[in-house]
């Protein structure tokens, strides 16, 4: 994983078939705009987490494009129905071109 970055997700152990489960996710990334200034006035360059992705059993479950805006260490919080016992894919994707990814599994019980 480069520079740091570093996703946290939480998803509940287990769920009842048809539930809707609350998941919160969180990625430690410096975020850079492109607009800001180094000591010597050159521009830093841009680098941010620009889309994040969720899957669940390999259907999509969010696809959030993100701008540069975006505070840094972008927090992601949604609702998801489990109808299933499975696995949550979360991807976070980079503008330098590095991808973050971790699964997270939930029961039905």
């Amino acid at each position: 994983m480069a520079k740091g970055a570093k996703p946290r997700v939480k998803v509940p152990k287990t769920a009842a078939a048809g539930d809707v489960v609350t998941i919160k996710t969180l990625i430690s990334h410096k975020m850079e705009s492109g607009q800001r200034k180094d000591k010597e006035g050159n521009l830093v360059p841009r680098s941010i987490i620009n889309r994040f992705t969720c899957e669940f059993n390999g259907k999509s479950v969010i696809d959030v494009t993100l701008e540069p805006a975006i505070s840094t260490n972008p927090y992601v919080e949604f609702d998801a129905k489990v109808d299933e016992a499975g696995d949550f894919k979360f991807t976070w994707y980079d503008d330098d071109g590095s991808v973050y990814d971790t699964t997270k599994s939930i029961a039905i019980g």
